[in-house]
């Protein structure tokens, strides 16, 4: 079946019944619990279900909104949260900008798909119509950067020749058929088969709705390739509205940088590398200082004439070389120490170390007390913790052996 947004892809509003409604359940896209609704069935409908590619439009009926546009063999089903009756008349209306923006996309797939195929004998074996970038799976391990730049300048020359876009409805056992370019049916596919025709560019079998005219795309930008599965490259492109959203969203970057950086656009780079080398010999004098802070928190117990059994350190800024470098410095034959660093409440790191026998024995507490996990052998056990405001009971627990340990002695 061809419904009504098939034949008219510029229609945002259309009279029609409600054939059937059904209690029924929607699983969020982005997952979580399903969502209590109905599934209605209209005589015919403005808004596409998800085919070819190119993903489901929104809109209302009456002013019901539609969460989710499906195809059940001849059929489009929409999933709303409120109860229509059957035989009931409804005026429905199209989300424009997102229905306008999937046939700029869809429409910009086909002329990319028709060219690289003339240009250079890449054949499109899938797409996807992302909600930020679009991606086609071209069937070649490599493409170069020259042959990006002169398939932009193809396509967008085309786009700047106002070639007219026709769509044409054919019996499925029509013999031109089998001479448009294709990737098969569906196996419950129904009534006529829609051929869209680029004039003199591309014909192509596709159930997506279309511009009318490539003039309607605006522009389109390659934005470079990934590497595919099997072989096989993927091609990321805007076409139209979003290309002028990027632009857009990459001048306010460029306005924020030049305002941060204090100098103009040309010179953005070089004051980021400038700053990433300063961060970079700044981390380094930090490290040099926070193992010197190790060795002379190490010295300063040491010097003690009577050095207490168990040694409990917290710093905010460090990380397990810092400890480690205590632990060596102090030496863990005698003396059992709780190290850590983070934030004092939350997420950190932890060392214990000491006796192997008593390391052993509450390690395993000690990070169940942290709310963390950790590993330990030869007497040191260390890991990551996610409650470090706990560490009053650890360095109680701590203490307690210490002393049952000292009592026996």
């Amino acid at each position: 079946m061809v419904f009504q947004c098939q034949r008219d892809s510029w229609a945002r509003q259309f009279a029609t019944k409600v054939v059937s409604c059904q209690a029924a359940e929607l699983r969020p896209e982005g997952g979580g619990e399903p969502v209590r609704g109905f599934q209605v069935v209209l005589e015919d409908t403005i808004l596409f279900p998800e085919g070819g590619g190119q993903p489901d439009d929104r809109g209302l009926i009456g002013d019901v909104p539609v969460l989710r546009v499906t195809r059940r063999g001849p059929e489009a089903v929409h999933f709303v949260q409120k109860e229509l009756e059957p035989g009931t008349s409804v005026l429905l209306s199209l989300d424009w900008e997102r229905r306008f923006d999937h046939m700029q996309q869809h429409s910009g797939q086909h002329l990319i798909t028709a060219i690289a195929d003339l240009m250079f004998g890449f054949k499109t074996t899938s797409w996807e119509l992302g909600r930020q970038r679009s991606v086609i799976e071209l069937d070649t391990p490599s493409v170069t950067a020259e042959q990006i730049e002169a398939l932009e300048r193809s396509v967008n020359e085309k786009i700047r020749e106002r070639v007219p876009v026709t769509v044409r409805e054919v019996a499925a056992d029509d013999p031109e058929v089998e001479t448009v370019r294709s990737r098969g049916l569906p196996d419950d596919h129904t009534g006529p088969v829609r051929v869209i025709n680029i004039e003199g560019i591309d014909s192509n079998m596709c159930c997506g709705t279309h511009v009318s005219n490539l003039s309607d795309l605006q522009v389109i930008k390659l934005l470079g390739t990934e590497k595919g599965k099997k072989n096989k490259t993927n091609l990321i492109f805007l076409a139209g509205n979003r290309v002028l959203k990027s632009i857009e969203q990459s001048h306010n970057t460029e306005k924020a940088l030049t305002s941060l950086l204090k100098n103009g656009p040309g010179e953005h780079v070089e004051a980021v590398k400038r700053l990433q080398s300063s961060v970079k010999l700044l981390q380094k004098n930090n490290l040099n200082l926070l193992r010197d802070i190790a060795v002379l928190i190490a010295r300063d117990f040491k010097s003690k004439p009577v050095q207490s059994q168990l040694f409990v350190l917290h710093r905010k800024e460090g990380d397990s070389e810092f400890m480690n470098i205590i632990a060596n410095e102090i030496g863990t034959e005698e003396t059992l120490l709780f190290l850590t660093v983070g934030d004092e409440k939350e997420a950190g790191l932890f060392l214990l170390a000491g006796p192997v026998e008593a390391v052993e024995n509450l390690g395993p507490r000690v990070a169940e007390l942290l709310g963390g996990k950790g590993a330990g052998k030869r007497g040191r056990f260390q890991g990551k913790a996610t409650k470090m405001s706990r560490r009053g009971e650890v360095e109680a627990l701590l203490q307690e052996f210490v002393s049952h340990q000292r009592a026996e002695t």
